[in-house]
């Protein structure tokens, strides 16, 4: 391997390595409930799909999504994201993740709720730092706490 081979194995290595940092922020952000810090992870021309919970595009109406979806839908959250699989090339890449979620879902009133999903995303390169282009939101379940998914599972998306 020469100098370049290897030069370019590390660039991808940091890239993935930036790319998963950013993905732990964007939790954090979701979880805090901050949705200033979290449209600020995403361009400025992005795109969040959260399928039956929502669309965004752009920064501001990322931000405003979060704002009113902790406020009228889902009062509490917290994101486990796990399984990375992340692909670079140059200043793109693509990734997919698996969600666990506990949270409260307002649904005729407050209810514990596990969901689970899988993201797809895709991240671009701005100013030297990695963004989310793109966040697709796909469901697996979500399904009330006290019945779990054998006894009552519901799919949104």
């Amino acid at each position: 391997m020469n100098l370049e081979e290897l030069a370019k194995r590390l660039d991808t290595l940091e890239a993935i390595e930036a790319i998963k940092k950013l993905k732990a922020r964007y939790c954090q952000a979701a979880d805090e409930r901050d949705p200033e810090a979290y449209a600020n992870l995403f361009a400025e021309d992005a795109v969040f799909d959260g399928g039956s919970f929502g669309q965004a595009h752009g920064r501001k109406a990322i931000a405003d999504f979060l704002r009113n979806i902790q406020q009228q839908s889902l009062p509490f959250a917290v994101h486990y994201v796990m399984n990375p699989n992340i692909e670079v090339e140059g200043e793109k890449a693509t990734g997919r993740w698996y969600l666990l979620e506990p949270c409260t879902m307002r649904t005729g009133g407050e209810q514990a709720v596990w969901g689970t999903a899988r993201y797809e995303e895709e991240y671009v390169k701005v100013e030297e730092e990695w963004k989310f282009k793109t966040v697709k939101l796909i469901p697996v379940f979500w399904t009330p706490f006290d019945q779990g998914w054998v006894k009552k599972q519901f799919v949104e998306g």
